[in-house]
């Protein structure tokens, strides 16, 4: 079971870009893909569970012990990241629904894969593993209190609380609660430890479903909100540069050691559009344009992460 699971993870990179491109084919070749669009959540929550299942909870109590990590991962993505999405904003379409998408996105940090890329980083990934419950509830928290002042009363009639506490309940609380639960039988019970075991196979080829399903339900949406997906790729390529190296600088400024500064640097520059996704869809009017708009951060974000696992894992190389 240890071979299987080494395995994936090895291959998971390859695992990830080969479910979106069997997506993109299959929302190309397979009449009404869009209509997967109702399993995104059900996924994400298996997803979610399966995530959470890998942090220890004496793992995630420790976690708490490191404050200048926590500290520098919170600075970085709740006031570092803010400040740069307010700054490239401009850049942006002027269409509010254009800009909540890439609010939404951008200013969510990553809770499933950014602990893989990190690990080929040469990051220490179990520090940012066990940061991922609270990184999830934090930025559910915080949402909505960035988008009134950088939409305007623009964000008023787009954004309701309703899906919040939706995705809090049923993508935070509940995954997290099973986890626990899990984790408590497999300490009491052989068979709790060989389901947890099983499960433990899972979080890469949950993420790979999640990722096939958002983007086969959302390409064949693409066609009218294609100028929307060009038109936001500055934003998520300059993004892409500068919230690595901000991370970086608030890492060392705190004096944290290199492999936790890396993965301070991969957990700014990557953001949660898996987990943002039902959030955009159940604004009024969503579709197709803010899916399209947060699948493409998702696409530029992919082929920047395998610049960030060379290029992240030399930093701090000297000192």
């Amino acid at each position: 079971m240890h071979n299987i699971r080494d395995t994936l993870e090895n291959k998971q990179v390859a695992i990830y870009f080969g479910a979106v491109a069997l997506a993109v084919l299959a929302a190309l070749v397979i009449p009404g893909a869009s209509a997967l669009e109702p399993a995104v959540n059900p996924a994400l929550a298996f997803m979610l569970f399966v995530t959470f299942l890998q942090v220890p909870l004496a793992e995630l109590g420790r976690s708490f012990t490191h404050g200048r990590f926590l500290g520098a991962l919170l600075l970085t993505n709740f006031i570092v990241v803010p400040l740069l999405v307010a700054l490239l904003l401009p850049l942006a379409p002027a269409d509010p629904m254009v800009r909540l998408g890439v609010l939404l996105v951008l200013l969510a940090p990553c809770i499933d894969y950014v602990v893989t890329f990190s690990h080929l980083g040469r990051a220490d990934a179990r520090l940012l593993l066990a940061a991922t419950p609270m990184l999830l509830v934090a930025q559910m928290a915080l949402l909505p209190v960035y988008l009134r002042p950088m939409l305007g009363e623009a964000a008023a009639g787009l954004v309701q609380p309703g899906p919040f506490i939706d995705a809090f309940v049923w993508l935070i609380a509940l995954p997290l609660l099973l986890a626990l639960a899990m984790q408590a039988w497999a300490a009491r019970s052989k068979p709790g430890a060989r389901a947890a075991a099983i499960l433990g196979l899972l979080p890469v080829p949950a993420t790979a479903l999640v990722l096939f399903i958002v983007v086969a339900s959302v390409v064949p949406q693409l066609g009218p909100a294609a100028g929307a997906a060009l038109g936001v790729v500055p934003v998520y390529v300059a993004f892409a540069i500068l919230a690595p190296c901000a991370g970086w600088l608030v890492a060392r400024s705190l004096r944290l050691e290199a492999p936790a500064g890396r993965a301070v640097a991969f957990s700014g520059a990557t953001r949660n559009s898996l987990v943002i996704l039902p959030l955009a869809l159940a604004v009024p009017g969503a579709v197709p344009l803010l899916p399209a708009v947060i699948v493409t951060q998702t696409l530029v974000e992919l082929c920047a992460e395998l610049v960030y696992v060379k290029a992240i894992a030399r930093l701090g190389n000297q000192s």
